[in-house]
């Protein structure tokens, strides 16, 4: 039945400018945008029966985005291609069975990286592009290769020898939580050098912008609690714990400021196991890619250990929630566009976002389609 809503100002000022179809909640019910006006949206219900769609394996979807992400590794080298490139390793270790070996199609593809480490990054890359090796490892494990571990060095030793003369970010932005923790944790992994650890707990320790909520500023200059910011978080947190020593000194505390903000985390997911482009806006559009990467840290902190079963209804929604929103072409809904610092939350609302394939969200599904995978393996 059709149904005509006044949506909120700031609703309307986002669908206002969206380029976009909308999906909006009203009253508990999922609404959908068909066209708009100044004034009075005129919006279809969409019954849960319509959203539902059942389900295949987390096997099946990791497969599925496995075929459409990571077989690419393009110059200035990114996190997002680089976290699919892993997936499909982390894919295949976990189940041979499910596709073919794409070690050496991903060796072809990284091999120009690993002959010339000087010329992998340019003067003006940063941690986001230093986050792409972090398939490096893995790579090396899959093939036997042990060059491909300097190159993991190579790239963690750019983050400096510490926070004050890195390149992270003084105003904390928690992007980098997850861009330092994912390759100075690995090179932790594979030298056993403590001053990877060091460097990592000493960042992580000084990020002082966890706020009463539970939920992290994006940075000190814009202090809103944007969606995948937070993911970044989470995920980063993830990360750290994966590779942190259990008798660090540090590790302790690292995880109680993560289960601070886990915990507000699942204050705000919405009814749908989505969290949303501005994480304590309910108004604000269904993200995609923060959903994918909060299910990951907590999928992985439940399979390491460090969160309780009381979690588990938590990423099963999540997953639900992320399944549902990929197509077999691996086409995703509502990823949130590359993001920096922004200076007003109205700026965070309107942000645009991709329906589609999209490198980001498709790399970060696949992580978490995997990690899902190994969760249910008790792998």
């Amino acid at each position: 039945m059709d149904a005509l809503y006044r949506i909120s100002s700031l609703s309307e000022h986002y669908l206002k400018y969206s380029q976009h179809p909308f999906l909006v909640r009203s009253d508990s019910s999922v609404v959908q945008l068909s066209c708009g006006f100044s004034t009075g949206w005129r919006c279809y219900l969409l019954p849960d029966s319509k959203r539902v769609k059942k389900l295949k394996s987390p096997i099946e979807y990791a497969s599925n985005l496995a075929t459409h992400y990571g077989h690419v590794l393009e110059r200035s080298v990114v996190y997002t291609q680089g976290v699919a490139l892993s997936g499909r390793l982390r894919l295949h270790e976990l189940s041979p069975d499910s596709s073919d070996d794409p070690s050496g199609d991903i060796a072809s593809i990284v091999a120009e990286y690993l002959n010339d480490h000087s010329g992998i990054f340019s003067e003006s890359d940063g941690t986001a592009n230093y986050a792409g090796v972090c398939w490096a490892d893995e790579l090396a494990r899959a093939t036997g290769d042990e060059a491909y571990l300097e190159l993991v060095r190579f790239t963690a030793d750019l983050f400096g020898t510490s926070v004050d003369e890195g390149p992270l970010d003084p105003d904390i932005r928690v992007e980098d939580f997850f861009f330092a923790a994912t390759m100075l944790g690995r090179a932790f992994e594979t030298t056993g050098d403590e001053k990877y650890t060091s460097l990592l707990a000493e960042y992580l320790d000084s990020a002082d912008t966890l706020q009463s909520n539970g939920l992290w500023w994006h940075c000190k200059a814009s202090p809103f609690f944007w969606g995948r910011g937070n993911a970044f978080a989470a995920l980063g947190f993830a990360e750290a714990l994966s590779y942190l020593p259990e008798n660090h000194a540090s590790r302790s505390e690292l995880l109680q400021t993560h289960l601070r903000h886990l915990g507000g985390l699942r204050s705000q997911q919405d009814e749908s196991g989505m969290w949303h482009q501005v994480i304590d806006l309910p108004e604000t559009y269904l993200e995609f890619s923060a959903t994918a990467m909060i299910g990951y840290s907590i999928a992985r902190g439940l399979r390491l250990g460090w969160l309780g079963n009381e979690w588990r209804e938590v990423v099963n929604r999540a997953w639900s929630g992320i399944a549902q929103r990929i197509s077999d072409s691996g086409e995703l809904e509502h990823v949130c566009v590359g993001t920096g610092p922004l200076a007003t939350l109205d700026e965070y609302v309107i942000r645009p976002y991709n329906d589609g394939l999209d490198d980001r969200g498709g790399a970060m599904a696949l992580w978490f389609a995997v990690e899902m995978a190994r969760l249910e393996a008790g792998v």
